[in-house]
């Protein structure tokens, strides 16, 4: 009788194996084939591009004009605009004086700029110390205002938001914003105001970031190679083709007039940069992208802020794109190529599919045929696509070619969390509106140099060893049976899970 249930039970299993499983794993490689041919014709227009760019050399003061702002006998230092710099932190223990230290020491007539401290740190503690730095540049006769509000509503946005509203910006023509952990070189001013002051029609001036910790660690590295591409080639190519490319949120000066009219500052999404950026776009206002322009900054090196900072960087878009496309359809400012630029291919294919493709095909569906092995990817699909979007990706950190296969293993990793951050933002689920600011350690660990003593409870990630323990399964699953070689990928990949989800990936702080 058992026998009989046993062979029944196969029987059953079979036949939703052969009506049910089997199509919906070839439907789901087709959809992942085709999105992969559509993330890797946008890097190989990308690659082709960026070489035309360089070949040509497409400076931006070839189009844009620029001349240095000189001094004027007669007017004084009222040849020279009127600037206003943000400083937007919360609870910055380890940089605050960093960026207040770099903006003060920008080089610009004293009386033509003011200096904007927006601290919303609920630490009293960090509150005094960043009232007694204002002090100290304010006693050298820096023109610096130190800004609080009685809550954080809208975070970053809210706060930049709240300190426009002051009456001394009203005599500002432009703003330039810092994150806490920027630091601007003293010729910045004089390098990005004179492509606003000579081009009525330009809104947005953005720098490079140049990572002062990249060799902190190998996890610094990973993101340092993902975001030179970033740099390097996206903000370059939608610079150097007049197309759409977006607002970092940091090391950039705004046309305050521009930003009045796309309508401020708005909290709707947690990445209020995009969402300026796209609003000023759509009525018709333009950007430059200075790539030889560089501003320090700090890359999270503990695998928790840089989690979190994942999150919010790809729900965001994603959610901002649920909100948005239509009025980007409707919009009558812009022609119908940079429309479809901006949400195929800034949107569609970069901020959604990139991620989904990613995580899905490579951590589920390619390890899934090997339990279904009726289910067959064609090696174009499974191998040649893959290494061409990789090695087009690579290009932006030539010193970091080394690292290559630890660099496709983390990226794998990130998908995770990116995949799931790009749902929740495209159904505005649960922790669509979530923000933490990105833990910055400035030079605390140089200070304090002692190993911590690891804790379990702080290093488990469950979501990186369920993936861990699949891979492995369908690992020992084609080691095993199916023998098509797909194992060394699927070992090599579940380590690299099983690291992530033993939390022994980044620097490692207590309590972080």
């Amino acid at each position: 009788m058992d026998t009989l249930q046993g062979g029944q039970f196969g029987l059953v299993l079979q036949q939703a194996k052969a009506t049910l499983i089997v199509p919906l794993l070839k439907f789901l490689v087709v959809v992942c084939l085709g999105m992969s041919l559509m993330l890797s014709a946008e890097k190989v227009y990308m690659g082709i591009m960026i070489i035309l760019i360089k070949l040509f050399r497409r400076r931006p003061v070839k189009h844009w004009k620029w001349e240095a702002i000189k001094d004027d006998v007669e007017l004084g230092n009222s040849a020279y605009p009127m600037v206003l710099v943000q400083i937007p932190m919360y609870n910055e223990r380890e940089v605050y004086h960093l960026s207040i230290g770099a903006a003060c020491g920008l080089s610009w007539p004293s009386d033509r700029i003011i200096i904007q401290v927006l601290d919303d740190s609920t630490d009293p503690t960090i509150k005094d110390l960043v009232v007694l730095e204002c002090h100290r540049w304010a006693s050298k006769g820096i023109n610096i205002k130190y800004e609080i509000r009685d809550d954080r509503n809208g975070f970053k946005a809210g706060s930049l938001k709240e300190g426009m509203k002051h009456s001394y910006v009203k005599q500002c023509d432009y703003v330039a914003i810092f994150d806490a952990d920027f630091q601007p070189e003293p010729d910045f001013l004089y390098r990005t105001i004179p492509f606003l002051v000579h081009n009525s029609d330009l809104a947005l001036v953005q720098a490079r970031w140049k990572f002062v910790n990249s060799d902190e660690c190998l996890m610094t590295r990973m993101q340092e190679m993902s975001l030179d591409y970033h740099f390097t080639v996206e903000q370059e190519v939608g610079s150097a083709t007049y197309a759409f490319f977006g607002f970092n949120g940091t090391a950039g000066v705004w046309r305050i007039a521009a930003l009045n009219e796309a309508g401020g500052w708005k909290d709707c999404t947690t990445v209020e940069d995009m969402d300026l950026a796209v609003r000023a776009s759509l009525r018709g206002w333009k950007f430059v992208y200075l790539s030889d322009l560089k501003v320090k900054s700090e890359l999270p090196s503990t695998f928790k802020a840089y989690r979190s900072q994942q999150h919010r960087w790809s729900c965001g878009p994603a959610n901002l794109f649920r909100k948005m496309v239509m009025e980007i359809v409707r919009n009558k400012k812009v022609s119908p190529l940079k429309k479809f630029h901006v949400i195929y291919s800034f949107f569609f294919v970069r901020k959604i599919v990139a991620h989904i493709v990613t995580f899905v095909f490579y951590s589920v569906i390619l390890p899934a045929t090997v339990l279904v092995p009726e289910v067959q990817v064609p090696m174009w699909g499974a191998v040649y696509i893959p290494s061409t979007i990789t090695l087009l990706n690579a290009v932006g950190t030539p010193r970091s070619l080394h690292l290559l296969i630890f660099w496709i293993l983390f990226e794998n990793v990130m998908s995770l969390h990116r995949t799931k951050a790009t749902f929740i933002g495209l159904f505005e689920a649960g922790r669509v509106n979530e923000w933490v600011v990105t833990e910055k350690l400035g030079d605390s660990l140089k200070k304090d140099p002692r190993k911590p003593r690891l804790r379990i409870g702080e290093r488990l990630h469950m979501l990186e060893l369920i993936v861990g323990f699949y891979l492995f399964f369908c690992g020992c699953y084609d080691l095993a049976f199916v023998k098509n070689g797909y194992f060394i990928y699927l070992f090599i990949q579940s380590v690299a899970f099983f690291i992530a989800g033993f939390g022994y990936v980044g620097t490692f702080v207590p309590n972080s």
